[in-house]
């Protein structure tokens, strides 16, 4: 009986809905990928707009629903980060490939995914001495302006169709946007980080 308490204890987490969520986000990654690579015109930006979308609702449902229901767990703190940084590296890198980013644009796309690279090296190296770093209400905005601007710009022209040529150039505004928002708080962050830094060199 020893035996078995543990294994359903770890197939209860691993099968926990908020868990399962996250494994949806992480397939919707090549999911979105697949789509602007081998679909074209009008279907490739509605599917690949479609799977984003979803990816964002489970982002939302997965943390609401670990804290409603008590189901917070190591495996899901572990796992909802990355399945966020893969989503959002994936859909600028494939962005850029079809040229929806494109010139000083291309820009914004690398200040965003340099920040991500940033806090998670950043993340890693505070939780060996077992520090945190909250979130702040900054960067919780910035996420929000990133995932809308990326969904403007996932419409591409198809959006651009339904709103006579605006989405992809209220994308690419929001792009800078949130852009200009993430050198603050990855400064923020690193700031904060640095202080924990010094004081192991001392």
């Amino acid at each position: 009986m020893t035996g078995t308490a543990p294994s359903a204890d770890r197939r209860r987490v691993l099968l926990s809905l908020p868990n399962v969520l996250t494994y949806l986000r992480l397939a919707a990654v090549p999911a979105l990928v697949a789509a602007l690579f081998f679909l074209e015109g009008d279907i490739a930006n509605w599917t690949a707009l479609g799977v984003f979308a979803f990816a964002g609702v489970t982002d939302f449902l997965d943390g609401y629903i670990a804290r409603a229901w008590q189901q917070q767990s190591a495996l899901g703190r572990m796992l909802d980060p990355i399945a966020d940084k893969l989503l959002v590296g994936a859909a600028l890198l494939m962005l850029v490939e079809t040229g929806a980013i494109s010139g000083w644009s291309i820009w914004a796309a690398v200040i965003i995914l340099s920040r991500e690279i940033l806090v998670s090296g950043l993340r890693e190296f505070l939780a060996g001495l077992q520090v945190t770093v909250a979130v702040s209400a900054v960067a919780k905005w910035k996420t929000t302006v990133q995932m809308v601007a990326l969904c403007f710009l996932l419409a591409g022209g198809a959006g651009d169709d339904l709103c006579g040529g605006c989405a992809s150039a209220i994308g690419l505004s929001l792009l800078w946007v949130a852009a200009l928002v993430t050198l603050y708080t990855g400064f923020d962050y690193f700031r904060a980080g640095l202080k924990h830094v010094m004081d192991q060199d001392r």
